[in-house]
């Protein structure tokens, strides 16, 4: 049996992803999770063979999610279904050690057969989203994306300093980087085209 926790923050969604896989006869569903630390806790409670995550979750993004499993080295696979077909998304979940990348408008029976091959110590990937993926690289690096996050939601280059204990100075440095490196006029723009790439 493949044994599997699922993280997605829409209740719809996460009940129809959980009865559909209940219809598989090798595939079976531990339990669900609503935001990332849960997700987190539950990850360690039933220490399932495959963690099936949205992207954008509140608390830890399923990104996280998976980079925190690379580190601690877990035996768990990740695969990710998002509604977001960014190749900046699929290089960096890539990166963290994922395993599955789908889209939540492939068909449904896809999800099955990803588990299956992930399971087997394959890949399952959008191939379109591949392609895509390869042809433009994301130039920012860890901090610069952090900052620039920060930023586009609104925080002041002080409260950015003070919530990653930099200097003023160094925050500036860092959103004039990203400003730069993407070739737009401020930050707002650098924010907007970095979302829009899935560089952040």
């Amino acid at each position: 049996m493949i044994r599997v926790l699922l993280a997605e923050d829409q209740a719809m969604v996460r009940g129809a992803l959980s009865a559909l896989l209940g219809l598989e006869s090798d595939i079976v569903v531990l339990g669900s999770a609503a935001d990332g630390e849960a997700a987190w806790r539950e990850l360690q409670r039933h220490k399932p063979d495959v963690l099936v995550t949205d992207i954008e979750m509140p608390g830890l993004t399923g990104l996280e999610l998976a980079q925190r499993i690379q580190r601690q080295q877990l035996p768990i696979k990740v695969i990710i279904v998002t509604t977001f077909a960014r190749p900046g998304f699929l290089r960096r979940a890539l990166d963290a050690g994922v395993s599955g990348y789908l889209l939540k408008d492939a068909p449904a029976e896809n999800l099955a057969e990803a588990l299956r091959t992930v399971h087997r110590g394959g890949r399952a990937i959008d191939p379109q989203l591949a392609l895509e993926a390869w042809s433009q690289a994301d130039p920012l690096n860890d901090r610069e994306r952090q900052v620039l996050r920060l930023a586009g939601e609104g925080q002041s280059a002080g409260d950015i300093a003070t919530q990653l204990n930099l200097s003023h100075g160094t925050v500036r440095n860092y959103l004039s980087e990203a400003i730069g490196k993407l070739g737009v006029g401020n930050r707002i723009e650098a924010y907007r085209l970095a979302r829009q790439k899935g560089w952040l």
